[in-house]
This record gives C-alpha cells, structure tokens and sequence, in this order.
C-alpha cells in the first residue's frame, strides 16, 4: 500500500467511524461529534482565566475512557476530542490576556506584553482580530510541516540532539529566557534561581526529599498548577486591584475603558502582520518538533525577535513592543500556535511529549491500546494494513478539521468576546481569582494547594512591584525538571564525566551562547542607560 491509500484510509476512519447520529440520511461520524465538543470546550476553557487546555483534557480523559471503552474504534473519538480540546484552548488563551491581562497559560503572557495595551487604548477588538488570525495562520502552518515531515523530521533531530546537547540546550533556553525577558540579566537569573529553587523543593531521586524541611506538604512538592496559576494569574489579580484602588483614590472613581476607531483587520494590516507571522511560525514550529521544550520557550523567542526586526524598521508615530503595537501580539500568538502542530511529531515518531498536552495523547493511547507511539508508527507495509499507521492519518485529518472550525468558530468566538471588555474590572477580577482556586482545587483536591497558590501569588506580586518578570519564574519551574533529568542521565551515560556539558561540541557551543547571551544584554543594556 502507497503513502495516498494511506491518507485514504485515514480520512475515512475520520467520516465513515461508528455512527452518532444522522441528519437527512447523512450517517454522522461519532469522531466529528467529538472534535466539535472538544474544540468548544477548549475555546470555554482557553477564555476562562485559571484553566487552561492540560486541565481540561486531563480531567475528561478518565471520563472518555469510561465512555468509550477499550476498544480500537475508541482511539480516534479520543484522541479527537483532546485534539479538539488542544486547538481550541490555544485561540481561546489569547482572550483573558488581551482583554484583562491575565494569561491563562504561560505562553499567553507575551500575549499581555502588548494585547492588554491595547484593549487600554480602546482596540480590544482589533488585538483579538489580530490575535485570532495569527493563531490560526500558525497553527495551519505547524499542521503542514507535521503532514509533510513527521516521519524523518524527528529522527534527525534525534540522531544530532544526544543527552549532552539535550542538557546544553536546556541551559540555553534558561539564559536566553532571563537575558532578554526578564526586565534585566540579573532581574531575569533571580527570576529563574527562583524558579529552579522552587521546582527543586522535594523532588529528586534521593530518598529524603529536598528542602522539604521535615513538613509532609512540602515533601510531594509544589503542583505545577500552584505555580503557574499563582505565579501569573493571581499575582496578576493582586496587582491589578492594586491599581483599581491608586486609582481610585487618586481620581475617586475608576474609569471604564471606551472602545472607539476602527476595530477591523484590513488587508494592509494583514501584509504588514506577514512577515512576523511568518517568522514566527516557523520559530515555533521547529521548537514543537523538539522533545520537551514547549510552547512558553516559542512564544518568547517570536516576540524576541519580532521586537528586534520591528525596532530597525518602525516610523516614529509606531508604538514601540509592549505599548500596543499589533506586531508583538502577532510575533506571539504565531508562535506559541503554531507548536500544536510540531509538538505531534516528537509524540508519533519517538514516543516523546512536546508539551503538556501531548502528554495526555500518549497517555490516552497507552489507556486504550492498540497504537504506540514511535517509529513503528510510519511503517509503510506493502502487503498488510498497519493499523498504527491509519490511526496516525486519522489524527491528522483530525487536526485538519479542528483548524477548519478554528478558521470558522473561532473567529466569531473571538470578535465576540471583545464585549467582555465592558465589565467592570472591580466586578471581574475577583471572579478571576475564585475560578483560579477553582481550578487548582479541581485538579489537586487538597486545601494545600490553595494555599501553595496564593503563595505563589503574593510572589508574583513583590516580584512585578520591583520590575521583575515572573515568565523567566515559569519557564524555569517548567524545565526545571527536564533539566535535572537530562543531566543525570547525560551524566550516567558519558561514564560519570563531570565535563560532559563540555567535551561535545554541540553541547559546547550551546554552553558558550548561554555566556555570551548574558554578556552580551548585560552590556547593552549598561550602555542604553
């Protein structure tokens, strides 16, 4: 059998799957049905501040398992919800930031740098048509690549990344985060020793916990919800009603923001939107096609970039990147969506999740059986049918479709959300906050968790009072894990070498970009002042 009666069979098992239902004789597909209602329950979740895509699916898999059974025709409902869910929350991420400056994911806080602005200056509803365009201009564009490229794509990164460069590019990802986000070098390497010290506290491989202190709680660690939600949302929350009350002391009331101007994309926004766009797609394309990194790491080095090539050509009526300017809401939203796509290639030929929502489409089908992800996946068989393979053809129909209703629902989804822009903020932010502690009680159960969460939030406030950024926080506690990881194995594996990070010239030259980063802003920066 050939590469097309592959996709063939693949599409078909999409369409022609057990039946939900009919409509005028029309047999309709249970897999369909299920990508619908993930892709709604994902935008839901994505616009709500506090949840996020992973707590959704990871709270409907059990759910879907019990439903569906365990059965093959189980795989594709699924694993097409969760898909659905994936792309869903990815667009609808963009509307909490842009609206209320409160990112309901980590990648979603670039998003604030200049969304939030300008919903200030009465554009809300244009940054969501931006927002919504590049999401989606990404998100197609990361399914393509995925398409063409995901049976050799992720082999060859694996056979040049080995344990050593692994490490090394972890390390990078780390210095670049806190040379160029983090408000300053030394603001940003306080905000990722805090991460690290955080995500370090009673983890490891030893049989005491680290840093626990004797004290049960901290002995299982901090959830990674706690930290996240508490690090960006509810610090978020605390400084804002901050500012509602300066406000309104100094004025004696609190101003509703007024939309006004033109609030359409029009086609010369879209050719000027193109080139940060594109770069930015493919930034997070290849970030998703390596194991582990993540969407937070695209998100920042879109805007990164984007900032820099905006700067050498913007007129001087622009506004510069983190004052409103279209472009960094662009350079974001491109590039964290378009990992959704890439971050599948790891997971179908290595087995390996690209970010947390992979995570749960290996876990749903080890749950179920009857697909594992690897190379086998893309074994092309002349002969007899692979099952696997068909499945993995499924999927990407799958995602095909949930990009059509992205183009289609989402859109609308988006251009309506812009009313929200006229609750008062007094009103909202305390609902934000509830939903927050909503959301880490639904997914840990334990009173702790609250209080880890507010923790972090009186954190994330002391941290934003004194201008540092809490994404270099995040993303630290976030890799933090896979960082320790990969060098113990790194180090097992060269023989106990304590100069493994050195003797590769791969992992070297990585090492030398993590100094030279740091110098290099450090340096600029002293002379910009």
């Amino acid at each position: 059998m050939g590469t097309l009666d592959y996709v063939w069979l693949g599409v078909q098992a999409v369409f022609q799957g057990p039946e939900a239902f009919s409509v005028l004789g029309l047999g309709i597909s249970i897999t369909l049905v299920m990508i619908l209602s993930g892709f709604l329950l994902g935008i839901a979740v994505g616009a709500t501040p506090g949840l996020a895509g992973p707590i959704a699916m990871a709270i409907a898999l059990p759910i879907l398992i019990s439903t569906f059974g365990y059965t093959p025709d189980a795989l594709l409902p699924v694993m097409g919800f969760l898909i659905g869910v994936m792309k869903g929350a990815t667009v609808g991420g963009a509307v909490p930031a842009i609206l209320f400056n409160t990112p309901g994911t980590p990648d979603a806080f670039m998003t604030t740098l200049d969304g939030y602005p300008m919903t200030k200056k009465g554009q809300a509803k244009k940054a969501l048509r931006v927002a919504h365009f590049s999401s989606v201009s990404g998100d197609t564009f990361s399914d393509i690549v995925l398409f063409v490229c995901a049976p050799f794509l992720a082999l060859l990164v694996e056979s040049y990344l080995d344990l050593p460069e692994k490490t090394a590019l972890l390390i990078l990802s780390l210095s670049f985060i806190a040379a160029v986000i983090g408000g300053s070098p030394a603001k940003g390497l306080i905000s990722v020793g805090l991460g690290l010290l955080a995500v370090f506290i009673g983890t490891g491989e030893d049989f005491y916990p680290r840093l626990s202190m004797g004290t049960p709680q901290l002995s299982q660690g901090f959830p990674i919800a706690t930290a996240i939600l508490g690090i960006l949302i509810v610090s978020a929350v605390f400084k804002e009603l901050e500012d509602l009350w300066v406000e309104k002391r100094r004025s004696g009331k609190i101003e509703l923001t007024s939309q006004s101007g033109d609030q359409r994309l029009h086609m010369a926004d879209i050719r000027r939107l193109f080139p940060y766009i594109a770069r930015s797609s493919v930034i997070g394309t290849a970030i998703g096609a390596l194991p582990g990194i993540g969407s937070t790491l695209a998100a920042t080095l879109g805007y990164t970039i984007g900032r820099g090539r905006y700067e050498k050509r913007k007129g001087a009526d622009d506004p510069d990147f983190g004052e409103g300017a279209p472009e960094g809401v662009a350079s974001t939203e491109a590039a964290n969506s378009s990992v959704s796509g890439a971050n599948l290639i790891p997971v179908l030929s290595l087995g390996i999740p690209g970010n947390a929502a992979a995570v749960f489409l290996i876990l749903a089908a080890e749950s179920i059986g009857g697909f594992n992800p690897g190379p086998s996946v893309f074994r092309f068989t002349a002969d007899t049918v692979n099952p696997e393979l068909v499945v993995a053809f499924g999927l990407f129909t799958s995602m095909f479709i949930a990009n059509v209703l992205n183009w289609t629902i989402g859109g609308v989804f988006m251009r309506s959300m812009g009313v929200m822009v006229r609750v008062p903020k007094q009103f909202l932010l305390p609902i934000v906050l509830l939903l927050t502690l909503t959301a880490v009680y639904v997914q840990e159960a334990r009173m702790a968790a609250i209080w880890f969460t507010l923790g972090f939030g009186v954190l994330g406030y002391f941290m934003r009072s004194v201008g540092i950024s809490p994404l270099p926080f995040v993303i630290a506690f976030i890799l933090g894990g896979k960082l320790e990881e990969s060098a113990r194995q790194a180090f097992s594996a060269t023989g106990g070498d304590p100069f493994f990070l050195f003797n590769n010239p791969i992992a070297l030259a990585f090492m030398l970009l993590s100094v030279g980063v740091i110098v290099v802003t450090a340096r600029n920066a002293r002379k910009a002042e």
